[in-house]
């Protein structure tokens, strides 16, 4: 049932993130700026699940937009570290919204009991310690 539910939520947001000029992994790159404001390019990939050579033409992409800056790391020349732009930070803060106002819309189907309970569970299930 998960299966189905998470292909469910990627189309609902496929089309939003769209709307915003993003993917799914500029958005995942985005929002773990957003986290966590200074990474390198290794440090990042490895955070979003993401192949860090694959994950150039992301970057690249962002940058031209004007999302993302990329610094030479002063403690390593070979590595470049990522942050957000202002810009940036606004579309990742839109879409965002954008994205939250769809998952209200399915869970305003349940009952308010049972979206505490779906996601109470979807926390324990999601979190590592039971990994």
């Amino acid at each position: 049932m998960i299966g189905p539910l998470g292909r469910s939520l990627i189309a609902a947001e496929l089309p939003v993130l769209r709307e915003h000029d993003l993917t799914m992994w500029g958005y995942a790159v985005l929002t773990a700026l957003d986290e966590q404001p200074m990474r390198t390019q290794a440090a990042l990939a490895e955070s979003i699940g993401a192949d860090k050579t694959r994950l150039i033409r992301v970057l690249d992409g962002l940058q031209q937009q004007g999302l993302i800056e990329r610094h030479a790391d002063p403690a390593d020349r070979r590595a470049n570290l990522l942050s957000l732009t202002p810009e940036g930070a606004r579309v990742r803060t839109a879409a965002q919204n954008d994205i939250q106002r769809k998952e209200e819309h399915l869970l305003s189907r349940l009952t308010a009991e049972e979206r505490t309970v779906f996601l109470r569970a979807l926390d324990i299930l999601s979190s590592d310690s039971g990994a």
